[in-house]
């Protein structure tokens, strides 16, 4: 259950209302609304918050502090993100709370900071088709394996959107799809010659009638423990999470390849090939432009290289005449 669903004072029942005003109004997915809920929450817990009175400048401090201070199971500190994001929320909350015409602490009073560049891991050309190739196998699971792999690669897909899709989703003759992502958008993605290829030759070896798209084979266990109780033999995250490790390793790669590093693959390999950025966030489905522009730096690292390589060629021809 989320938190806030049975208020116990008067701040968790403000938050249930905020949290009821991000899916209605705002439109916000499940997966953020819990987000902001336990995020809320765990600060609530930590400030022995009840009332809107209770959270005061001296209090986010402390709680900054502390966050910034924690060391966690790993044994490591909060990145900074993390950090930042906890601010975001409580300082949306706080903006929500000013509209309500609720006396509490200003949210411009929470400075959020900037957060460090992300670091964007990828993979070349080559090691995409690398892990691709690994794949290769007469059994259903290698063709479903290779299918999962190019339509990541073809269609910058989140793991999440992966797993939920149905079969009747994917149109082959029309090489395209719609998707519903973060925050319910739909956009339109597409599928490459060699995605459609794999994807016929997986689902011509299918003989059940289970709507996935990707199911689990028992057999190779990769299915849920629960597999056998649900309605569906549907794939989950954290099999395709699996699966993408095995096959990294299986093919030599040294990173550390999630199915992220995919879609980070799809984006980078559009941007170096010449697409442009608007193109590029279009189809990987952001909302804002900025979250797209994390790859321009490395494109231009790219081009740089290009540049680099065109002009010690150059010198070299002049030098033999």
């Amino acid at each position: 259950m989320r938190p806030f669903e049975k208020p116990k004072n008067e701040i968790e029942a403000l938050a249930k209302r905020f949290c009821d005003h991000l899916e209605i109004e705002m439109g916000r997915s499940k997966r953020t609304l819990d987000s902001y809920a336990r995020t809320l929450s765990y600060f609530f817990l930590w400030g022995n918050i009840r009332i809107p009175a209770d959270i005061t400048a001296e209090k986010v401090r402390e709680y900054r502090l502390y966050l910034n201070r924690k060391i966690t199971r790993s044994g490591s500190s909060l990145k900074k993100v993390t950090q930042s994001y906890q601010a975001i929320v409580l300082r949306t909350f706080l903006k929500y709370l000013a509209k309500q015409d609720i006396p509490t602490l200003a949210a411009e009073k929470i400075e959020v900071g900037k957060s460090p560049d992300r670091q964007v891991d990828f993979l070349e050309y080559e090691e995409v088709e690398s892990l691709i190739q690994a794949t290769v196998g007469t059994t259903e699971k290698s063709f479903r394996d290779r299918a999962i792999l190019e339509l990541f690669f073809s269609a910058g897909l989140r793991v999440s959107e992966l797993v939920g899709l149905d079969r009747y989703h994917v149109n082959l003759d029309k090489e395209e799809f719609s998707i519903r992502g973060k925050g319910d958008k739909l956009r339109i993605v597409f599928i490459s010659p060699d995605a459609k290829t794999a994807l016929k030759n997986y689902l011509a070896k299918r003989v059940d009638i289970d709507p996935a798209l990707f199911i689990a084979y028992r057999k190779k266990g990769l299915m849920n423990k629960q597999g056998a109780k649900r309605e569906s033999n549907r794939l989950t995250v954290r099999s395709v999470e699996r699966l993408v490790k095995y096959y990294a390793k299986k093919a030599g790669i040294v990173k550390d390849v999630h199915p992220h590093t995919l879609r980070h693959s799809f984006a980078t390999d559009l941007l170096i090939n010449g697409a442009d950025i608007r193109s590029v966030q279009s189809m990987l489905g952001h909302a804002s432009i900025t979250t797209t522009q994390i790859y321009t730096h490395i494109t231009n690292e790219r081009l740089k290289e290009v540049h680099q390589s065109f002009h010690a060629k150059r010198k070299k021809k002049d030098s033999n005449k």
